[in-house]
């Protein structure tokens, strides 16, 4: 197959709502009967304490938390099918190495590379991706500069506003995982709510 697929990494590959619930509850800020949805989660917060008090629980959930973070299901299944059928696959994030508004604290690059040690990315008996297949970059820009340099034909990302960007390239399939519905849905847009259908979609051999 001649794809060449990008994917998203925070809550497109890693699930962080169950680990939100968790550091939330702990931190006092939302009530038991919450919904382990994050946007629920968040908007709860910003509501009642502000979004400086959502800043400080992403930063706990994408640095020292995040080998508590869930591989989201069916995503094992996708790189396992791309090696099979010997796709290229980048995975290209949008995440600085530090927090913006609380210094000091962990590198999230690092923790976001240790977790996916930990769930066997980098290893060939494992998803076998290649650590220098693995993107970083401080700015939405330069993640859709980087989906355009390393000549993607697809991209799956669970934000509509990453294809909404004028600098998204036009060539380039736009798949939106979206589990929990709710988003406005673009015109050329392909919108799952599991990776078992874009599994389906790409792979339709391989079901």
């Amino acid at each position: 197959m001649d794809y060449v697929i990008g994917v998203d990494l925070d809550n497109t590959i890693v699930s962080y709502d169950a680990l939100i619930h968790k550091v939330a509850l702990e931190m006092g800020l939302v009530s038991e009967g919450i919904k382990k949805v994050k946007r629920h989660i968040r908007d709860a917060v910003r509501q009642v304490h502000g979004d400086e008090k959502w800043q400080e629980v992403q930063a706990v959930i994408y640095g020292q938390r995040m080998g508590e973070a869930e591989l989201i299901d069916g995503v094992e299944r996708f790189f396992r099918l791309c090696k099979d059928n010997r796709v290229k696959v980048f995975i290209i994030s949008h995440k600085t190495e530090f927090s913006n508004y609380f210094g000091g604290g962990s590198n999230f690059r690092k923790a976001a590379l240790d977790w996916m040690e930990r769930n066997n990315f980098f290893k060939e008996g494992g998803l076998a991706v290649s650590r220098a297949d693995v993107h970083f970059e401080s700015t939405r820009e330069g993640k859709l500069q980087r989906i355009r340099q390393l000549g993607c034909t697809h991209f799956i990302d669970d934000l509509e506003e990453t294809f909404c960007d004028r600098l998204f390239p036009e060539w380039v399939e736009k798949i939106l995982y979206d589990p929990y519905g709710g988003q406005g849905h673009l015109d050329g847009v392909k919108v799952f709510r599991s990776w078992d259908g874009i599994n389906g979609h790409l792979f339709r051999s391989g079901r």
